[in-house]
This record gives C-alpha cells, structure tokens and sequence, in this order.
C-alpha cells in the first residue's frame, strides 16, 4: 500500500485524493498520510517564513519513509532540483487567476478604496497596475479561511488560483476568471508535482502512470523562467503557456510590487529549458532585476 504523503488542509487532501484515486485505478493501491508542515502552523507571511515551507516537510517524511509519495503543488516546490526524488506532472488542471468578491462584484466594478486579500508580490503588482486605488491587504490560510474574509465582511474580495478552486468544489465562488492576458498566473500554476523517493522502482512506476507529457512540458518551460530570474515562487514573477502545433508557446513577466512598471515577452520552443531560460534571458536584458526591486 502506497502511502501518499500531503498536507492536511481540504485542497490538499482533495488534491492528493485524485492522485489517490488515480493511482489505484491504475492497479497501485494507495492511502493518504498527512503530513503536518511549518506552514501549516505559523501564519507569518510565506516571503518571511521562506521558499518551499510547505513543501520541505513533505519531502523529508518521504526521505525517512513516513510517507512513499508526496503531492505538491508545482508552483510551490523550489526550482533547484532535489536528486533523492523523482517527479511526474499529472494533466494539469485550468491556471487561471480568480477574484472571489462580494455581491457577485469584478475587479472594474470594486468600489474605490475596496479591501482586497493576496500576500502574493506577483498578484499584488498586478492588481495595482490595473486598480491603484485598492487597499490591498495580507492573506494567509486555507481555501475556506480565505473566502471566508469576504463572507464575514472583513475583506471586499480575495483573489485565489482558479484551480484551487476547481478542485475543491468551489468553482461557483469565483465573481471573475481572469484571462491569463490580463492577470498573469505563478509558474506551473493548476499543475500538480508527484513525487516518489529515485530509488523506489515501484514507486517511480506507480506515479510513471500519471505523468502528462504536454502538461509537464509547459510547466516545465514556465518554472526555467523562474529558475533563471533566480527568483523564488514568492517573486513577482509569472508565467503561462500552451502547446501549439509548432511548440510550446510561453508568456512571461516580471513586475513592481508598487504596480509602477512591468516587462513581459513571450515565445515558442520545443524544448522547455532551452525557451523558459531564453526569455528569461530576453528579460533580464531588458532590466527585469532593476523592475523586480522596486
């Protein structure tokens, strides 16, 4: 039996579920084990508490054997690779951004001054590039604590990955899905990171069933972006892209947290690290470090 290692929160375990569920279809049976992580407990904005908190629990409970598999979100995980693992990306799920506001509200019809929760440098450059005028306010917690500011009428909206959800049964709370146009997602967004330990063959063979060749190539290409920047997945970095008929078409973009300025540019390639780090290249040459520390 394949324990699945995960966070407790819903999403995660939701998350986990499917990869559960997939894996016994596929004649692996498997059970979650949930795993408790610091980011879990302190509620400190993730930019203090550091890259990949919610992540290094996971890996280490699989390292020493608490758990056979762990299930990330992809965009969470460092860009370093970590040798002791092997990691697939499953069909990724839509990695649009979404607003959850009040009375059925969008970002244009906000009311001036409107109270809006995100801790996420990327999301809050954005947001003020499209709505100085917003009191954009810190955000922590699971899904349900977060929607639940804009319930209680401590917040006038919050803006969460659409995939989140999507995959919790929440899709009907979003007031706007925002085209990756207008608001652009983290890298590798919507994809979930399987992983088993690299010297498990029955591991590495159960999760080999899940992999997403398409899927994985993109968010592969968006996370080399990130990796080249050698910005961390709380930096206001984004990335999107999809497959096309002559390769993976990538957008990436790096902005001021003060919304002031942003560079974006984008390109096709068949290989994901050779595209991601040429643009990534393309945008530091056209000062994306002098941009990301304003």
């Amino acid at each position: 039996m394949l324990k699945v290692g995960t966070r407790g929160s819903k999403l995660a375990t939701t998350q986990a579920g499917h990869v559960r569920d997939a894996l016994i279809e596929a004649g692996y049976p498997a059970e979650l084990k949930i795993i408790t992580t610091a980011g879990d407990v302190n509620m400190a904005p993730v930019e203090r508490i550091g890259v990949g908190v919610f992540t290094q629990a996971l890996r280490e409970a699989m390292a020493s054997g608490e758990c056979d598999l762990a299930v990330h979100s992809f965009k969470d995980l460092p860009t370093a690779l970590d040798e002791r693992f092997h990691l697939v990306v499953p069909s990724r799920e839509d990695n649009r951004e979404a607003l959850i506001a009040r009375d059925g509200l969008t970002l244009e019809t906000l009311p001036e001054g409107a109270r809006v929760g995100t801790s996420a440098p990327r999301r809050i450059s954005q947001l003020r590039a499209h709505r100085p005028d917003l009191d954009i306010r810190p955000l922590r917690g699971n899904i349900d604590t977060r929607m639940g500011k804009v319930t209680e009428g401590e917040l006038d909206a919050v803006v969460l990955a659409y995939a989140g959800l999507v995959r919790a049964g929440y899709a009907e709370r979003a007031t706007e899905v925002f085209d990756n146009s207008r608001i652009y997602p983290a890298p590798a967004q919507g994809a979930l990171a399987v992983e088993s330990r690299a010297d498990d063959d029955y591991g590495r063979a159960a999760i080999d069933t899940l992999y997403d060749a398409a899927d994985s190539d993109c968010a592969r290409a968006e996370r080399f972006v990130l990796a080249r920047l050698e910005a961390g997945c709380t930096a206001p970095v984004a990335a999107y892209s999809r497959q096309m008929d002559e390769g993976i078409h990538l957008h990436a973009g790096v902005f001021a947290v003060d919304g002031s300025a942003q560079l974006t540019a984008e390109d096709t390639g068949t290989d994901p690290e050779a595209l991601g780090t040429a643009l990534a290249e393309r945008l530091l040459a056209d000062g994306a470090a002098d941009v990301m520390e304003r």
